[in-house]
């Protein structure tokens, strides 16, 4: 679980800050937080530490907070910094070489990377001062996240905007990410993710609770590390991943079979996590099952097994198949790993499919196995990726 350090500046744009810090922890991220004095007249202590449950520093001459020399303990505890908002004036401080408070000091100590998120009133924006101090901290390896065109406090429509929280997420996390960028390099990989929906009528059908979630993710962290992603989706609420080879939208079972088959055989490595079906209505009525007095049968048929005619299919592909199970977890997965004749499959439990986190067994066909202690699905994501590469 990475560290991250945010520093946060007495900008307007400090209230963003909060998003930031409570989106990096619904990843899973450790993260404590530095304020400027001016940006606690913006945004209160408080929050911050109430959304990255640890205590927020702000003055070099605390005296509860113990024995370490905690502007050397911040800078070696960090695996990134991250400064959002960063004013005109930190940027100064840091390139003029001045540590008079606790986040420029830190800033000095640290020798790990550093992402400063510009955030300011235009003409301070267009100071070609700010833009001298800036390529000179870039000759330093200082990296800087670009303001974004949009209304400012100062009532102009200009640039200084501080750039979208969700967009800063993502560079930090692409930055943490690194060690892995090229780790499924060239492998094309093929994704399957949410639920299927089988219809009973036009409007009702027989679905589960899957959320998409983790396929989704699996697909975001393959990405991340190099691959060409096609994702084969049944209905989710989630936004599709940015930098996918190709998006597959289907519904029923039969749509996922059939999307599945007819583009297996080019890919490298296969992983079915989605929520599939295993029955839908032999009969479909085209207009809405009345209410009646009597029961309501509906009698079923069995949907293709996708993921073990993939298993059955498959030449020189990695497949990895998941097991959301109720009871006998593991016992379960292993008389599914080698009836669909995979190469590994994740156990689970299936109380966590709405769930953001998650714990797993991984097992091998070796019989190997790794317990992987709960976690988001995220990094649940990148620990199961790895375990793949190495495959």
């Amino acid at each position: 679980m990475k560290n991250i350090l945010v520093g946060v500046c007495g900008g307007i744009a400090a209230y963003k800050s909060a998003n930031i810090i409570s989106k990096f922890k619904k990843k899973g991220y450790n993260v404590k937080v530095i304020m400027t004095k001016n940006a606690t007249e913006i945004i209160t202590p408080l929050t911050l530490e109430t959304l990255s449950r640890n205590k927020v520093v702000i003055d070099m001459w605390d005296k509860n907070r113990g024995y370490e020399v905690e502007h050397i303990s911040l800078a070696e505890w960090a695996d990134i910094v991250l400064i959002a908002p960063a004013t005109y004036n930190i940027i100064g401080k840091i390139a003029g070489g001045i540590a008079d408070d606790m986040l420029s000091t830190v800033v000095s100590a640290c020798t790990k990377p550093k992402y400063i998120a510009l955030a300011m009133n235009v003409n301070m924006y267009n100071n070609p001062i700010l833009h001298e101090n800036i390529q000179k901290l870039k000759k330093y390896n200082y990296n800087f996240i670009d303001a974004d065109e949009g209304f400012l406090a100062c009532n102009a429509n200009a640039k200084g905007r501080l750039k979208d929280e969700d967009e800063i997420v993502e560079i930090i996390e692409n930055a943490l990410n690194d060690e892995n960028k090229d780790l499924l390099k060239g492998k094309k990989i093929l994704i399957t993710a949410g639920r299927t929906e089988e219809p009973i009528d036009p409007v009702r059908y027989l679905s589960n609770n899957s959320s998409g979630q983790m396929g989704y993710a699996l697909a975001n962290q393959a990405v991340k590390m190099g691959a060409s992603v096609t994702l084969v989706s049944g209905p989710t609420n989630l936004p599709i991943p940015k930098g996918l080879c190709e998006f597959v939208q289907t519904r029923t079972a039969m749509d996922m079979y059939n999307a599945v088959m007819e583009r297996f055989d080019s890919q490298d490595i296969g992983i079915a996590c989605a929520a599939v079906a295993d029955y839908k209505p032999k009969f479909y009525s085209e207009q809405k099952i009345k209410k009646a007095d009597d029961d309501l049968v509906i009698v079923l048929d069995r949907n293709p097994d996708i993921l073990f005619n993939m298993g059955q299919k498959k030449s020189h592909q990695i497949l990895v198949g998941f097991a959301a199970e109720t009871e006998n977890i593991i016992e379960n997965a292993n008389k599914k790993l080698i009836k669909k004749n995979l190469d590994m499959i994740v156990a689970n439990n299936a109380h966590n499919m709405r769930s953001s986190n998650n714990s797993a067994t991984f097992i091998k066909k070796d019989g190997t196995s790794i317990d992987i202690p709960e976690k988001t699905k995220i990094q649940l994501a990148v620990d199961i990726l790895k375990e793949i590469s190495k495959l």
